[in-house]
């Protein structure tokens, strides 16, 4: 025997045993469940609202994705100059209203004045809400109007801004005044926001995965070490794929749901995706088009497939 296929053999025997100790002594700890994410069927989130039925986070969205059905909705919150939480996904007011400028430099009165279906076109091509002025939509309204819609919350501003850094503290706050704990998710892209709210927390709302956490479940599923991971949060929101790395895979899944955390995808607006999705595991659907994926789940209701959840 060689002395490079020793070496091999020595690696390989040192990698199995490293394997197996750690996974002697390492056991997978399943999360808390959360009573929101509590679901006898796959669930329909509108997207902002339901943003290819009416102007995104405005309460004509939301207002007509309740009346369709949904079970939640799905929104991107920021701080205002003023410190008043709003629903916007942008960072600029521009692309939404007939206003220009940073949501951070506008107070919650001067964002009251803009439209905000400036820039809305329907599904026929038309910007129907020109001529009417369309007002931001805060969360507290939010909370006062749908008392007991799951709201799925992605805070916007990054950790290292003025507006990001005050975020987390603020968003615990409004929850808490409302005791809204056991119907909200909240999440952001940047790992760190979700960490900071917790500190608040501490647990008492369900959390979702932010992109480091994402990273890290999947690279620990990937491997042979999956025992290893230890998650920090309570539902995966994600996309089909990310970049070259398919995520929607029945095995991934599988992987997350044996941890008590559930899946579901964004932004889905096509019934065969959201049959794939739904037929691999998924636990819920986050649309722009809230009247297909309703129509979609109760077709699929109609024919005796619960058992796919």
């Amino acid at each position: 025997m060689g002395k490079k296929t020793k070496v091999a053999l020595a690696i390989a025997a040192a990698s199995a045993a490293a394997w197996a100790g750690s996974k002697a002594v390492s056991k997978p700890q399943k999360r808390d469940e959360k009573e929101v994410l509590q679901a006898t069927k796959p669930i329909v989130l509108a997207h902002r609202g339901g943003a290819h039925l009416a102007p995104e986070h405005t309460m004509i969205a939301f207002e007509k994705s309740y009346n369709l059905g949904v079970d939640g909705f799905e929104v991107d919150i920021r701080l205002t100059k003023d410190e008043e939480i709003i629903l916007f996904h942008d960072d600029s007011v521009d692309r939404t209203s007939d206003g220009v400028g940073f949501v951070k430099d506008f107070t919650l009165e001067e964002l009251k004045q803009l439209n905000f279906g400036y820039h809305f076109q329907d599904l026929e091509g038309n910007f129907p809400y020109r001529e009417e002025k369309i007002e931001v939509v805060t969360l507290r309204e939010l909370f006062e109007t749908f008392p007991n819609t799951y709201i799925n919350i992605d805070i916007k501003d990054g950790p290292d801004t003025y507006e990001g850094s005050l975020m987390p503290s603020k968003l615990w706050r409004l929850i808490e005044e409302f005791e809204v704990e056991n119907r909200i998710v909240v999440t952001s892209f940047f790992s760190e926001q979700v960490d900071r709210f917790n500190l608040y927390a501490q647990n008492r709302v369900a959390l979702g995965a932010g992109e480091n956490d994402v990273r890290k479940a999947f690279t620990a599923f990937s491997s042979q070490f999956g025992h290893l991971y230890h998650p920090k949060v309570d539902v995966f929101q994600i996309p089909p794929k990310s970049g070259v790395v398919s995520l929607d895979s029945p095995k991934f899944i599988n992987f997350l749901s044996k941890l008590n955390i559930p899946v579901h995808y964004w932004t889905i607006n096509d019934t065969d995706t959201m049959r794939h999705l739904i037929e691999i595991g998924a636990k819920g659907i986050v649309t722009d088009r809230p009247d297909i994926a309703i129509a979609f789940i109760e077709h699929l209701q109609d024919q005796n497939m619960e058992d796919l959840f």
